[in-house]
Formats: structure tokens, sequence, C-alpha cells
């Protein structure tokens, strides 16, 4: 579908989604967690890729980054961890950073894609959609 045939639909105003907050609506019959970041607007399907969880009532949680063992810093991404089983999501573009089905310890050599902070992309990606705000609206986009 092009852009210009792409549905809109008016999903909240802004004051009902603070910052750090979410909002759970249903438009054409698909469950969306709408997700307020420091003032960005994202929102994600409410449907975990893995096995179909509720996943935007998991919970919010930054990304840890560390130098040296006790010296770890806070941020970067926002995660949304999944109810059931724990596997995170960029809440940004929905992208999978868990995999557990083929991240183990292993006594033999193991190769991974890592992306510029050291984290592993997982096989899954929740699927998002575009979210704009307009005159107090929370608008998001479908199709």
């Amino acid at each position: 579908m092009s852009a210009s045939t792409a549905r809109r639909y008016v999903v909240a105003r802004i004051h009902e989604i603070p910052p750090g907050a979410r909002k759970i609506v249903t438009v054409e019959r698909r469950q969306i967690g709408v997700f307020n970041l420091d003032g960005e607007f994202f929102a994600l399907r409410n449907r975990c890729p893995h096995q179909g969880a509720a996943l935007c009532d998991g919970r919010l949680v930054p990304t840890v980054s560390a130098s040296a063992p006790g010296d770890y810093e806070l941020g970067g991404r926002t995660l949304l961890q999944c109810p059931w089983h724990g596997w995170e999501f960029d809440v940004r573009d929905g992208q999978s950073w868990s995999d557990p089905g083929r991240l183990r310890v292993a006594s033999y050599k193991v190769s991974v894609e890592r992306d510029d902070d050291g984290r592993v992309k997982g096989p899954y990606k929740a699927e998002s959609y575009p979210v704009s705000v307009e005159d107090g609206d929370v608008v998001v986009e479908m199709g």
C-alpha cells in the first residue's frame, strides 16, 4: 500500500500517554501498544513474534553497557521485555535482541554479528507502525 493510501487513526491525546507510559488500543482489529519515550511516540503490535504473548504488557527496560566489571551505564535503547519469556524488542523499531535457541555458552568457536554497542541482533522483529502528533492528538498510521 502506498503512503498516499495509508489509513490514519487518532488513538489518544498526548496527555493520555505521559513520558514512560503506554496505551494499548485496537486499530483495524489489531491490538497496538503506543509508547511515549521522552516525548517521542512509537507503536508496536501487541503480539510477541516468538509465541504470541501480549508483548506490550511487558516491562520497559534500558539497555546496559559496561566498559569494565562494576562500571556500567544505562541507556542507549529502551527495550520491551515479553512477559512470557523475557525476549527483548527495541521499542523504537521492534527489533529483537535475544535468541535463546542460538545464544548459549559453548565449548567451540562461535561468531556473531554485533551492532555498534555490542548487542547481538535476534532473528525476530515485532511489527511497528508510524506515529505522529498532530494538534495534541497521537496518530497511528496503518497500511
